[in-house]
């Protein structure tokens, strides 16, 4: 990215400001990156741990299978899911509240009686996946804005810093041979108008 500038005190004093207010907001950005990195670290371990849960619940599902046939699936129902928004390092992600399942009633004495046990697993493995689902959710958009930031924290730290950094040197360079330039000129200019006026001072004196 260039950094567009003039080579004047104006344009020096801009860029200078831009500066210092990266370099300020530079900390705070690393600082969210961390955060960040630590809670999609630790959502992931939610994801990881969920999924476990989910696949030994589904063991104990096929351990059944021979019986599943004779169950009438549609007795358990998910009736709602009850969800809030929280910020997590700055980030609004969902979060599950409460999720509402809801067994229809049946035979109990005309049911087999592993029903109840059936019952138990299918509101375990529908509550474990919804959980997981939204566990997902929430990695997802924090993983996001964690590569968001890494690319602020980049862009700042290797593009721009550098950038108004050097763009400094070479105004406050430009204005240096400007003012040692004019100096000189001076200089060679008061020369010029000494050797005049000692040449006019020498002609008068022979006149």
């Amino acid at each position: 990215m260039a950094i567009k500038f003039q080579y004047n005190k104006t344009s020096l004093q801009q860029i200078e400001k831009q500066l210092k207010m990266r370099q300020r907001t530079l900390p705070i950005i690393k600082n969210k990156e961390t955060a960040l990195r630590l809670e999609v670290k630790r959502c992931k371990e939610e994801v990881a741990e969920l999924e476990a849960r989910l696949k030994q619940q589904i063991a104990g599902y096929e351990s059944m299978f021979a019986l599943w046939g004779e169950f009438d699936a549609s007795l358990v129902q998910l009736k709602d899911v009850e969800m809030d928004v929280k910020k997590v390092a700055g980030v609004r992600v969902p979060v599950l509240v409460n999720i509402k399942l809801e067994a229809k009633p049946f035979g109990i004495f005309s049911a087999p009686k592993w029903y109840f046990d059936g019952i138990n697993l299918l509101h375990g493995l529908a509550k474990t996946a919804v959980e997981r689902e939204f566990a997902v959710a929430k990695c997802d958009l924090l993983d996001h804005a964690r590569r968001k930031t890494t690319q602020k924290v980049n862009l700042f730290e290797k593009v721009q810093i550098p950038g108004f950094q050097e763009a400094m040197r070479k105004i406050k360079r430009f204005m240096e041979d400007e003012e040692n330039l004019s100096k000189s000129s001076q200089k060679i200019l008061k020369s010029l108008q000494e050797k005049r006026k000692a040449g006019e001072e020498g002609k008068e004196d022979a006149a």
